[in-house]
């Protein structure tokens, strides 16, 4: 079935008519994808006529309660609680957060599954070249957020390149806060010419070939239920270097397909990088990750979602 837009989530003069289309069509089931509250005032009006049409609701969850807090989050957050039937949640972080504020909740835990179409047949050197990097390559991947702790990775640096120096970094992501302080202490550092930014939005070909280059995947969260970047990573075959925060560690095979850290400790994750190396870098993980990768599939969270939509029916059906 061909994607149709019909929700923008910063036209409300549109909400209304979304919300017609959706209970025009009379789903079964309608999910939806919630990461952040500021989503709430649009969806709510759309999940509410769903519902009057007969639809059972169901909520793929990347979180429940947001990584930074704005306001209005609780009541918008409130809104959309009460119209979904049922959650599906992909870490135990997540799932703890849902039994907190809705204890009687219809749910499923089903890993995130990976992004297949970043699978790629490219060459690390032949990706490197195209990209005028050579040596050791790590990624940081992503939006570019407080929480994600870029700059605990920036302070770890200069521990990294005493032991790898020829390794560079490349952070590849919008700046969603200003960017000035991590240019600034990459200066101070003596970083230049070892961190290379990419401030901007990355089309899928550039992804493949960013993931195809690196060595390893770095992600030194401060805080996090799961990440989108692991999946991403996983499907090219790329290792991940992640902190023990959230539902992260769930997601890596320590040794095989990754390491994991404390968070905010440059000293335990330049550490982590140089054994990571010394294992024998991305050549030696790449049975770990292919192994990793099988168990995340998107036909588990299809099944999920459609067992949810059933037993929230079932239940309605019995509180009638």
């Amino acid at each position: 079935m061909p994607c149709v837009p019909t929700l923008d989530v910063v036209a409300p003069w549109q909400w209304p008519a979304a919300a017609q289309s959706v209970a025009a069509w009379r789903p079964e089931i309608l999910a939806f994808k919630w990461w952040l509250p500021f989503f709430g005032p649009a969806y709510a009006p759309v999940l509410g006529a769903a519902r009057r049409a007969g639809a059972t609701t169901v909520m793929i969850a990347d979180n429940i309660v947001p990584h930074e807090r704005r306001p209005f989050d609780e009541l918008f957050t409130k809104w959309i609680l009460r119209r979904t039937d049922a959650f599906l949640v992909m870490s135990e972080s997540v799932e703890a957060d849902l039994r907190q504020r809705v204890p009687a909740a219809v749910w499923r835990r089903v890993p995130h599954p990976v992004y297949s179409q970043y699978a790629t047949t490219l060459r690390q050197g032949e990706a490197k070249e195209r990209l005028g990097l050579s040596g050791d390559v790590l990624l940081f991947f992503g939006f570019v957020r407080r929480y994600k702790g870029l700059d605990t990775l920036i302070e770890a640096m200069p521990r990294i390149l005493r032991t790898r120096p020829g390794v560079t970094l490349v952070v590849a992501g919008e700046f969603y806060e200003p960017s000035e302080p991590y240019k600034r202490r990459i200066a101070e550092l003596g970083l230049g010419e070892r961190v290379r930014l990419l401030d901007r939005y990355l089309p899928d070909e550039e992804v493949r070939t960013l993931f195809a280059a690196a060595d390893a995947a770095v992600l030194p969260y401060r805080s996090a239920t799961q990440s989108g970047v692991v999946p991403v990573a996983y499907a090219a075959g790329c290792p991940v270097i992640t902190t023990q925060v959230g539902g992260l560690p769930e997601f890596v095979v320590e040794g095989r397909s990754g390491h994991t850290v404390p968070p905010e400790d440059p000293r335990a994750l330049a550490q982590a990088v140089e054994n990571f190396f010394a294992a024998g870098g991305r050549q030696a993980y790449a049975e770990g990750v292919r192994e990793t990768a099988k168990r995340y599939s998107w036909e588990r969270l299809a099944e999920a979602v459609l067992e949810l939509g059933a037993e929230a029916r079932r239940r309605r059906e019995e509180a009638r």
